[in-house]
């Protein structure tokens, strides 16, 4: 991502946490980032997208802190696993994340609610498989259950938190009381062999789950892009002449990776614009990537 694509993204999200996102116009954006309409809506094509962009953004910088924290640890050690929910609330309300979730769940935007689903989702089945590093396999049975009861635990009991002006409490022993009552039903529920829903129904409930040729793909996709935006650097020294091809790829890898139904004919165009560079190295790249994305295109229809 371009450096004035983030740049528009930090201002947008500030805005949208002091006047709310509903409150917030295209317009307000335009003048506090200090950018045209038609760069605007280059990047975004509409005040929605740019929030999900914000989101996606938030979630991969959580995700690679919450990675951080496991690194030369014991994936057993349930303080680990209080640190990584920890971190997760804390980013949560310097970002006001609930208050923007809100806002985004009264919504009709259906983009919204089945990201806001599909993020729950990818919640519930991180928690789970953490469960199984603390609780062990031999728990597994009853852990999918036990992740739904704890994720119902740890929203309301923060709801109540974060609603509080003045509180003694902290977020670490918000989070400590509610792993320790999951600890003694995860007990209870295993010496009883009490079961609501089978684990394996973690895979039904991922319609998008990839599979390992997708896996496979996206990460090819990725390179491909990557050795082009190289080649672009080296063969265009003046930033002004690699902008335009950095903005291209930039929106190639966007529109391709994170949109639900990638937008075929901009893809395309986008291809067209990219084949007018001349150089021969280039072009055996480009072609490399368009038959990538025609083989990500097919894939997606599977």
């Amino acid at each position: 991502m371009n450096d004035r694509k983030q740049h528009v993204m930090k201002v947008a999200h500030q805005i949208f946490m002091e006047k709310g996102f509903q409150a917030t116009s295209i317009q307000d954006i335009l003048d506090y980032s200090g950018i045209s309409k038609g760069t605007f809506y280059n990047y975004f094509s509409s005040k929605n997208e740019l929030l999900l962009a914000i989101f996606h953004s938030l979630h991969e910088k959580f995700e690679v802190e919450r990675n951080k924290l496991l690194i030369g640890q014991d994936p057993s050690n349930i303080e680990i696993f209080i640190k990584q929910i920890e971190l997760q609330m804390k980013m949560n309300k310097q970002n006001k994340l609930f208050a923007l979730f809100e806002e985004v769940f009264v919504s009709k935007d259906k983009d919204f609610k089945d990201y806001l689903k599909q993020t729950q989702l990818n919640t519930l089945s991180w928690t789970f498989h953490r469960f199984v590093d603390i609780y062990g396999e031999s728990k597994k049975p009853y852990l999918l259950d036990c992740t739904i009861l704890f994720t119902g635990m740890l929203h309301h009991q923060f709801h109540f938190f974060f609603q509080q002006k003045e509180t003694e409490l902290t977020v670490h022993q918000v989070i400590r009381y509610c792993i320790n009552r999951l600890s003694t039903i995860v007990e209870d529920v295993s010496c009883n062999h009490d079961q609501l829903y089978n684990p394996n129904l973690i895979k039904d409930w991922f319609p998008t789950y990839e599979n390992e040729e997708q896996k496979l793909l996206k990460k090819r996709l990725v390179q491909s892009i990557c050795f082009l935006k190289n080649m672009i650097r080296k063969e265009h020294q003046n930033e002004k002449h690699q902008l335009k091809w950095m903005e291209l790829l930039d929106f190639l890898q966007d529109e391709l990776l994170q949109s639900k139904q990638p937008r075929i004919y901009l893809v395309e165009s986008a291809l067209d614009s990219l084949a007018k560079n001349n150089n021969k190295q280039i072009q055996e790249e480009l072609k490399t990537l368009t038959e990538l994305i025609h083989d990500w295109n097919e894939n997606k229809v599977k």
